[in-house]
């Protein structure tokens, strides 16, 4: 089994450029939504009469449930961009082939869509405290992140 641990930084500029594609795809998708209902909210906002509180809490609650909605959509969006490449032949996301890093299960083999889902719900936990979870990566002894523990999985050089 390949014991050679890919280390934090080389996983923190994968993430940097997996970010980058991620995000512009985000930003292809989002951005065409949010415009329209923008653009219907600045028009409620004009019609909004002065004092008339239920339709200024209704605006606020519709603002409210987009953001919600397209903050959902952008961790959809990341966790199956991550597992399914993860659970692809090429075992890792394009910032991870570009910088010769895959991921495998403790014994060296490639995760299957269940693993590697598991793997990438679990990347919400290791971001929840100052990102904790994914500095841990440069801590132990296996360079793996708090995701990478609870989902039995290594990060590594190919």
């Amino acid at each position: 089994m390949n014991t050679n641990y890919a280390g934090f930084w080389l996983r923190f500029v994968a993430i940097i450029i997996d970010g980058i594609i991620v995000g512009i795809v985000q930003g292809v998708l989002i951005m065409p939504v949010l415009g329209i209902f923008g653009l219907g909210i600045a028009k409620s906002a004009q019609n909004l009469e002065a004092g008339d509180e239920a339709q200024a809490l209704s605006m606020v609650a519709g603002i409210m449930a987009l953001m919600g909605i397209a903050q959902l959509v952008f961790w959809v969006i990341q966790i199956l961009y991550h597992t399914l490449m993860e659970s692809s032949k090429y075992q890792g996301s394009v910032g991870k082939i570009v910088l010769g890093l895959k991921v495998t299960d403790l014994e060296g083999n490639k995760l299957d869509f269940g693993k590697a889902f598991v793997r990438n719900l679990c990347k919400v936990v290791s971001g929840l405290i100052l990102c904790i979870g994914y500095i841990m990566a440069g801590l132990t002894e296996k360079k793996q992140a708090l995701h990478d523990m609870i989902a039995s999985t290594l990060v590594v050089k190919k």
